[in-house]
Formats: C-alpha cells, sequence, structure tokens
C-alpha cells in the first residue's frame, strides 16, 4: 500500500460530516458515563459505608466486556458498527433512567443497583469495539491519526469535567445526576442514527468458534497490532499510580482534599495539550521509535512523581506523564485501527479493550497491593522504572513495531 500525505489541516476529520456527528456524540456519552460513575459511587457509599462496595461498582461493569469479549467484536462486525454503537448508547439511557427511578422510589439495597449496573456494563462492553471500529469507516486513512487525536481530547476533556459536573449534579439530587446523563445518552444515540450508513465489510461467514476467535488469532500473527496492545497492557500495568494518588495528596504531599483534585486532573491536562497539538502536527515518520520514547518517558515521569515531596513537581510530573502516554497512545491506536482488516476489526477492538480495562484494574491492584507491602513510594518508583523497561524489552521483542514509521499507511 502506497501511503498518502498526512493532511496537515487540523481540523481535518471534522470537514467529514459523519465523524463530527460520531465525535459529539461519543463526548456526549464519555460525559454522561462520568456523572453515573460518580453519582453511583456516592450513592452507594452513601447507603452502605463499605469501601469494598465502591470495588464492587468497577468490577460489576468491566465484568461483561470480559465474559462477552468473543460475542461484542464479532456482533460489531457483523450486523454494522453505526448500529451496534447507537443501541448501546440507547441501553446506557434506559439504566440511566433506571438509576433515576430508583432514586425517585426511595433506595433502600444496592442489590438493584448492581443488577443495573452489569447491564450498563453489557452496553458498555458492545459500545467499545463498535465506537473503535467505526472511525476507520468515517474518515479516509490520511485523516484517521487526525481523527484519533480529537477522539482522545474529547475522551480526556470528559473525564476531567464530567466527574466535576457529576458531583455538583448529585449535590443539588441524586435524580438530577441521572436525568442529566440519561438525556445526554439519549442526545448522543440519536446522533449516531443519523450517520448515514457507512461503507463497513460485514461478516457474512456463518457464526462459528473459527469466527469468533478470528481477532485472538488476528492479532498473534501480526506482531505490530499485537506489540501495540501487548505494550499498552504491560506499560499500564506497571505505570499505573492513579490507585495511590490519595496516599501522596493526604500523606505524602500534605495538599488535602483540593490538591487530590489537582493530581487527579494534571495527567489528563497535559494529554489535552498534547493531543490539539498532534490534531495540527501529526506525526510524519519513525512512529514505532517515537512510541517506544515516549512510554519509556511515562515510566520516568511516574518514577519522578514517586519520589517528589514537593508539591508543584508532583503536579508537573503527572502531566508530562499523561503528555507521554498520549503520544503513546495517539501511535497505537492508530496503528492498531489501521493495520487491521475492516473484516475483523471489531473482534480486534474487543480484545483490545478487555486489555485495557485489564490493564487499568489490575494496575490499580498492583499499586494498591504493593503499596501495602513495600510502602507507596518504592511500590510507585517501582512501577515507573518497570515501564521503562517495558519499553525497552517489547522494542526488542517487537522489532516490526519499532520500524514502523508512518501512520497514514503499511509502510
Amino acid at each position: 500500500m502506497s501511503p498518502s500525505p498526512q493532511s496537515e489541516d487540523r481540523y481535518a476529520a471534522f470537514r467529514h460530516s459523519s465523524y463530527l456527528r460520531f465525535w459529539a456524540a461519543r463526548f456526549l456519552t464519555t460525559f454522561a458515563t462520568q456523572i453515573v460513575s460518580v453519582a453511583v459511587g456516592w450513592q452507594v457509599y452513601d447507603l452502605t459505608r463499605n469501601p469494598f462496595d465502591l470495588g464492587l461498582v468497577g468490577l460489576v461493569q468491566f465484568a461483561p466486556s470480559l465474559l462477552l469479549v468473543l460475542v461484542t467484536g464479532a456482533v460489531a462486525d457483523r450486523f454494522g458498527r453505526r448500529l451496534v454503537m447507537a443501541l448501546a448508547i440507547l441501553l446506557e439511557a434506559l439504566c440511566a433512567l433506571a438509576l433515576l427511578t430508583l432514586s425517585l422510589r426511595g433506595l433502600t439495597s444496592v442489590t438493584q443497583v448492581f443488577v443495573v449496573l452489569a447491564v450498563f456494563g453489557v452496553a458498555r462492553s458492545f459500545f467499545g469495539p463498535a465506537s473503535a471500529s467505526l472511525v476507520a469507516n468515517l474518515v479516509p486513512p490520511q485523516d484517521f491519526a487526525n481523527a484519533v487525536a480529537w477522539n482522545s481530547s474529547a475522551w480526556q476533556t470528559a473525564t476531567i469535567v464530567g466527574p466535576v459536573a457529576g458531583g455538583l449534579l448529585y449535590g443539588l439530587a441524586p435524580e438530577a445526576a441521572y436525568a442529566v446523563a440519561a438525556a445526554m445518552m439519549a442526545s448522543a444515540g440519536i446522533l449516531i442514527f443519523s450517520i448515514p450508513k457507512p461503507q463497513q465489510h460485514t461478516e457474512t461467514e456463518r457464526p462459528s468458534l473459527e469466527t469468533l476467535f478470528a481477532g485472538f488469532r488476528y492479532i498473534r500473527s501480526e506482531k505490530i497490532v499485537l506489540g501495540a496492545i501487548s505494550l499498552d497492557l504491560f506499560a499500564v500495568l506497571l505505570g499505573g499510580a492513579v490507585a495511590l494518588l490519595p496516599v501522596y495528596a493526604r500523606d505524602i504531599l500534605e495538599l488535602g482534599p483540593w490538591g487530590l483534585g489537582l493530581l487527579r486532573a494534571a495527567p489528563g491536562i497535559g494529554a489535552i495539550v498534547v493531543a490539539i497539538w498532534l490534531a495540527g502536527h501529526p506525526i510524519r515518520d519513525h512512529a514505532g521509535l517515537i512510541m517506544f520514547f515516549f512510554v519509556g518517558l511515562f515510566g520516568v515521569f511516574t518514577a519522578v512523581f514517586g519520589i517528589s515531596t514537593i508539591p508543584w513537581l508532583s503536579i508537573t510530573a503527572l502531566a508530562l506523564l499523561g503528555a507521554a502516554d498520549m503520544i503513546s497512545v495517539y501511535i497505537r491506536e492508530t496503528l492498531i485501527q489501521l493495520w487491521t482488516p475492516d473484516r475483523v476489526r471489531g473482534r480486534v477492538n474487543a480484545v483490545n479493550m478487555v486489555f485495557v480495562g485489564a490493564s487499568n484494574e489490575l494496575g490499580e491492584f498492583r499499586a494498591g497491593s504493593m503499596a501495602a507491602l513495600v510502602g507507596t513510594v518504592p511500590a510507585v518508583v517501582f512501577g515507573g522504572v518497570g515501564a521503562v523497561g517495558v519499553a525497552v524489552l517489547w522494542a526488542r521483542l517487537f522489532p516490526e513495531l519499532r520500524k514502523a514509521r508512518r501512520l497514514d499507511g503499511r509502510v
């Protein structure tokens, strides 16, 4: 495949009306999901006062993506990603309405909440592969990297502002939070339905174990995709320090609750700045080497944060950590989508979503359990050094990924 020139237009992806609607819908959905997450967390803890239940909130939502990994991607490849994404969003809206109804009736048990969250997790498990795969059907290859940058900026913005909005709305009333989230999700679903049906290679083979496992087989055979997905898994597994930010805010940096907010926001702010920069300055060459370099920097800045006892240095390290991670994510996601044939893109993305979710969940568990054993600072520093080691090791194990150059073609 001969590469086509990458667009230098900062808003190239938005020139395609279908992508503009997709972007708006994805932003609204992510924003609404953050509102629901904050509201549910507060409501469950208010009801039980048991931190273990907060862990269950996340587990119940993640489990469906793991249990349904063979189904969700296959459905996206067979029935059309636009349709699957829209229906998943509308199911999320129904879940928000269910939480609204439970709140209006007076919630006395968390069992019903966990049932709704399990259904919400099912919707999210179908939403992930369909939405990640749909982008490649909405923009031409030369504008795809630009679309990835804007997708990331939307996600980061929503994950920073959404929890704040969720907290404010919950302060008014839990019902207000769920009502706003349901309205945003319904609007997002309508936006996706309004997108003209895009061209997509639709799976026509009769469902079988062979077709269900096609995503796994392709990842195993394609070293660039395998390397990119596994790099994310192990780098985040070792380098994740988000779970320990409350310890730093309270005991090490002595910043208090407002400082915890700054620490949580810093990586996202760094990522947003870089994502906007990447939208107008696409990476033109040596993508693989640049990716490994910035995964290494992610580990370095994690270690700097781990040993810092100066608030401004810690916040700066987190912002730079988020910036470095944004560059590596931008390259990895672009390579995964453009190196994956359209016929299996949904199934590959289903596996990728499970790996991303597992790395976040297990990364927080790794950080928390290791901090309990050896202390918070050693746990974070070890994770940062480990992420650097993963970058070096993966560069040697996956030379094809290291030698990948352009992001707009298989060169």
